[in-house]
């Protein structure tokens, strides 16, 4: 199945191949996101509409915000339900906990996200997971780095999150690598995977002071330009300026049992002696 709902695709698509599995309608899905810049004329027109970065960064959530780098690349995943990927003893990076995907409707424009929209989405997902705004440890950010819509965002998260009693850390994988377009949500979904795999979130880059339209609102939330540890749950969030949004909320994988290992008899190894044949004869066919 191919998705081209634009910067949301391959997350979409995650959240597609979940509610596919949920269903029994398949039992493995394998799910891609890819990006390639084979022609000048869609760089030009992104540059003539002012949303290109004029030095090719992405500087998510920053004061120096001016626009996005585009980048290019492919990432693939394989989703399972957990119980069979047990039973199967696959390597698990993360679970996956719940999604949701919704419409922007009516905004200010293309590159003009609905904020209100962005937030009941993440309230659709965190109900989706089971889980309440103070369990989430990271958010793995759309964060292109325009100076419009991450004051956007970063007031929808303050409004999906309210009420939490600790802070709440905030990347974006496109100050790494740019923004991969139709492949960015998968991009922030391996980040975020690994994150949680390992504890970990690794740092946002481009990022020295904070965007001054942001506003400090009663949910503290902070980008992370330093390593931030203890990170066991995530959301990941995709918006495309087709107007379709998607959230997804992971988990670190359960501790896999390790065997226990059963005692072996040692082994015997024994040699069957054959008769040598008189010198000159011929060698027997069948011991070739």
């Amino acid at each position: 199945m191919t998705i081209d709902t634009a910067c949301s695709s391959s997350l979409v698509a995650i959240h597609q191949a979940m509610r596919a599995l949920r269903a029994g309608d398949c039992d493995a899905a394998i799910v891609g996101g890819t990006a390639l810049m084979l022609m000048p004329s869609l760089t030009r027109s992104f540059q003539e509409a002012g949303m290109l970065s004029p030095d090719g960064r992405c500087k998510s959530f920053a004061a120096g915000a001016n626009g996005y780098g585009r980048g290019e690349g492919c990432g693939v995943v394989v989703l399972k339900r957990l119980d069979d990927a047990q039973r199967a003893a696959d390597p698990i990076v993360a679970v996956l906990r719940g999604s949701a995907i919704n419409q922007d409707g009516r905004s200010a424009g293309l590159t003009a996200p609905n904020g209100p929209a962005q937030t009941a989405l993440i309230r659709d997902a965190l109900r989706d997971a089971g889980v309440t705004p103070d369990d989430i440890d990271y958010v793995e950010a759309h964060g292109t780095g325009t100076p419009l819509g991450d004051p956007i965002e970063w007031h929808a998260l303050a409004a999906a999150f309210t009420g939490r009693s600790r802070p709440l850390a905030l990347g974006s994988v496109k100050s790494n690598i740019g923004h991969t377009e139709a492949a960015a949500g998968i991009a922030g979904l391996i980040k975020a995977a690994l994150a949680v795999r390992d504890g970990v979130a690794p740092p946002s880059l481009h990022h020295a002071r904070r965007n001054p339209a942001i506003t400090e609102g009663a949910t503290p939330i902070s980008v992370a330009t330093a390593p931030v540890n203890g990170v066991r749950r995530a959301g990941v969030s995709a918006f495309g300026f087709s107007g379709t949004n998607a959230h997804v909320v992971i988990e670190a994988p359960p501790a896999r049992a390790t065997p226990a290992r059963a005692a072996l008899p040692s082994p015997v190894f024994q040699r069957e002696r054959l008769p040598l044949p008189p010198l000159g004869a011929a060698e027997p066919s069948d011991r070739l």
